[in-house]
């Protein structure tokens, strides 16, 4: 096993590359994919494969979106560049109406395996407009499938697997992670709707994806300071979301958190809160953002965070 030290984007732009060398039908095409992505997502790989694989597109979502579901029903694997979700709404229609809805509508005739990159979450000081997390929207689309990845690793790891995947894709990296370093096995292969365990414990299963794993580890070490031991799992898809690993750690510790940056009303949260407990009996608990827009002035932006704070305060009232 070779490790390798990148960047969460390094990583993402790492496993495009490795997805075009190995295929030639992956392209990409989006706004700035050209100049290496805003974020530096596709770093180097125009000036690798040319202006005819990564596609510098006009900037209209709808168009890119549209184009992209013709290149994957004509027999490419193309990776569509939203450059933040938030614009992506720009392009509902091509991906709920068509993507989503061919395999079913005509007979498995057609298959639609696009990437759909969307970055969403919290970006500093970026207001209402450029900070939201939408994954229960599509989480709630049949006919997609959709991924949170939250370290280099799985940014490398579930990429790859969602490049490989016969339907699309709703990729959900966080806006903020982009300049994350962590380890990456480029030899490591994960499985789409398979979770990470984090930590062990009995006390308390807690459940979350993306950025809000960082908080979430934080709170389980200040529980683990006074003898609460947290099972902390990584969801990193969010459908299939992995039933057999939350479930199973809910039957043992009966006690079950599930803490999401997206606003806490109808959020993604509620879905699991409600299987576990139909399925375990166990006691539930959601935590997420207030359903308020994000602000821009810092002040505002706080109170849409889930602060380690209060996921330490929800769990210890969970396990009194």
């Amino acid at each position: 096993m070779a490790l390798i030290e990148l960047s969460y984007a390094e990583a993402a732009a790492l496993a495009v590359q490795h997805a075009m060398e190995a295929d030639a039908n992956v392209v990409v095409l989006g706004e700035d994919v050209g100049r290496g992505g805003i974020f530096g997502q596709y770093k180097g790989l125009q000036q690798r494969f040319g202006a005819d694989r990564v596609i510098d597109t006009p900037i209209s979502e709808a168009a890119i979106m549209g184009a992209g579901v013709g290149m994957a029903l004509a027999g490419l694997r193309p990776v569509v560049e939203m450059r933040v979700v938030d614009f992506a709404l720009c392009g509902m229609d091509e991906l709920v109406n068509q993507a989503a809805k061919n395999r079913f509508m005509f007979g498995g005739q057609g298959r639609v395996p696009l990437v759909a990159r969307m970055p969403g979450g919290i970006w500093d000081a970026s207001a209402a407009q450029h900070s939201q997390s939408l994954e229960a929207w599509f989480a709630h689309l049949p006919g997609v499938v959709v991924v949170s990845p939250s370290t280099p690793q799985d940014n490398y790891s579930l990429l790859r697997a969602s490049l490989a995947c016969g339907d699309p894709v709703v990729y959900i990296e966080h806006k903020a992670l982009w300049g994350v370093r962590g380890p990456v096995d480029t030899a490591l292969t994960v499985t789409l709707g398979q979770a990470a365990p984090l930590r062990n414990g009995d006390a308390l299963t807690l459940v979350s994806w993306g950025k809000q794993l960082q908080a979430c580890a934080a709170a389980c070490e200040a529980l683990a300071a006074d003898g609460i031991a947290v099972d902390l799992l990584d969801l990193r898809t969010l459908w299939p979301w992995d039933r057999d690993a939350v479930l199973a750690s809910c039957a043992r510790t009966q006690r079950l958190l599930v803490v999401h940056e997206a606003v806490q009303a109808a959020g993604f949260g509620a879905e699991i809160a409600a299987t576990a407990a139909e399925a375990t009996g166990c006691k539930v608990a959601r935590l997420g953002a207030p359903r308020i827009p994000v602000g821009y002035a810092a002040v505002l932006e706080a109170q849409s965070r889930v602060s380690t704070d209060q996921i330490v305060a929800a769990a210890r009232k969970l396990v009194a």
